[in-house]
């Protein structure tokens, strides 16, 4: 059944009513297809579901679109913990049980190997879930605001909120608009009772919050890492600098709590939150924090990249490390390698690894760690990894008998394919937090290349993310 409704721009909608919600699809949204077989994406369903559905935006061959209708609701479904979801825009499965979660990402990435790769495939690993699928965040960062996201319900209440402060996250596609948030599930304690701290402590003694459109106020981000290890770094962004109210604040949370290990602040005044161009001081403490993995130590400051699930990372660089199968006579190449954490991990089981990175201040992290952890036949190198990675730069450092990649969501540049290819190693390692543009890569080596294991890995329950691990071995 279709209606027609009228609005200011003539907009068409269309209601079908009980339509089934088939499957998942890309950044969490869940699929149907309407009577004229064209395919709906959908954000508030379950695989499972049977709904109406008003659409919104039409394109040429699909909808966008949401339930305005349950008439029978999923048995893949789990009621979200989080009073936040549906508004926040994080943890998109969290209405989705964890076993259902994890079939989706292996049927993602299987899916994607085949019909974007046109690969052969072996038989599938069952795709790594994680043991803690709530608090497994090692890394939040939080927005301050001076005028919070009203939910619909408060603005039809009428009530007149004179504190508008806010502590949270930004809604989806809303630069501007933070949600306040008293409790999140996705890092352990004390997480949420610092967060909380903070901003009670500013609004009772008139610490202002970040307007973003009007550029003033004091209080700006906050981020806060809890390790395995067992310590803790804090980092306050101000935007506006009032060294009295700065420093009452900052001593209000060393004195709080005690066992944060490093505790430090930027001032930042310029248009976007990034602090990596900015300096960051330690009001007390150390200017970093380490995290442990099987005996290596990883020096983290507050600009470095370090996985944000420390678990599952540990998983995802044991399964590399298998795949590989090192048996201590190679040379490994680690493209893209951060870092250089998986390079450190699999030193003891080669003869040479050696690092490439684009970004300076990670290779300085990587090589710093090395030495921490009295490694000696690793090298880092920096550089934009298609100008880094040539012939030339083989013949300095040995030709890999193993290469590891771990490239951005983009994949790796056609001009690194390439050069694997001139190079040829016995085994190629790949990494992917996209399996899509994995898949395109992998195909333009399958002439030359077989696929021997692959894997799926969730290093991020409650969300549509996805990692994939693929051992390929010379034909």
């Amino acid at each position: 059944m279709t209606y027609f409704c009228s609005m200011a721009r003539k907009k068409k909608f269309h209601l079908f009513e009980n339509i089934e919600v088939i499957d998942t699809a890309a950044k969490g949204k869940s699929v149907a297809k309407a009577p004229d077989g064209r395919v709906i994406f959908l954000s508030n369903t379950v695989p499972g579901d049977i709904i109406d559905i008003q659409t919104g935006r039409k394109r040429k061959s699909y909808f966008e679109g949401k339930a305005v209708k349950f008439h029978k609701l999923s048995d893949k479904r789990t009621e979200p913990v989080c009073d936040y979801f549906g508004v926040c825009g994080g943890c998109k499965w969290q209405n989705m049980k964890y076993e259902e979660q994890l079939a989706y990402k292996q049927n993602e990435v299987t899916n994607n190997l085949i019909r974007i790769g046109h690969l052969e495939l072996p038989e599938v690993t069952p795709i790594a879930g994680c043991k803690e699928i709530y608090f497994y965040r090692n890394k939040m960062e939080f927005s301050f605001s001076d005028s919070r996201w009203l939910t619909q319900e408060e603005i039809q209440s009428g009530k007149d909120f004179d504190n508008k402060n806010a502590c949270g996250f930004h809604i989806p596609r809303m630069w501007d608009k933070i949600l306040d948030i008293d409790k999140c599930h996705l890092q352990e304690d004390p997480s949420n009772d610092i967060r909380n701290s903070i901003k009670k402590f500013a609004v009772e003694n008139d610490i202002s919050f970040f307007n973003p459109r009007n550029q003033h106020g004091m209080l700006r981000t906050l981020m806060i890492r809890i390790v395995k290890t067992g310590e803790i770094m804090v980092v306050v962004q101000f935007f506006e600098d009032d060294k009295e109210k700065r420093e009452l604040l900052m001593q209000f949370i060393a004195d709080k709590f005690p066992e944060i290990t490093s505790l430090q602040y930027v001032i930042n005044n310029k248009g976007n939150d990034t602090i990596y161009d900015q300096d960051v001081i330690v009001f007390k403490g150390r200017d970093h924090i380490f995290e442990q993995m099987e005996g290596l130590r990883f020096k983290i400051n507050a600009k470095s990249f370090y996985q944000t699930n420390s678990d599952q990372a540990y998983e995802l660089y044991k399964i590399a490390r298998d795949f590989a199968n090192l048996k201590g006579d190679e040379i490994v190449y680690d493209l893209y390698t951060g870092t250089g954490t998986i390079a450190q991990f699999i030193a003891k089981k080669a003869k040479k690894v050696v690092g490439v990175e684009s970004v300076p201040e990670a290779i300085a992290d990587a090589k710093e760690n090395a030495i921490l952890n009295k490694i000696n036949n690793v090298e880092f190198f920096v550089g934009d990894m298609a100008k880094v990675f040539t012939q030339e730069f083989i013949k300095q450092n040995g030709t890999p008998d193993v290469i590891i990649t771990d490239p951005p969501r983009d994949g790796m540049h056609k001009k690194v394919v390439e050069e694997i290819l001139q190079i040829l190693p016995n085994k190629i390692v790949y990494v992917s937090c996209n399996s899509a543009t994995q898949a395109r890569d992998l195909a333009l080596m399958s002439n030359d290349y077989k696929i021997i294991k692959t894997q799926a890995v969730d290093m991020f329950p409650q969300t549509f993310h996805v990692e994939n691990v693929v051992l390929l071995e010379k034909r």
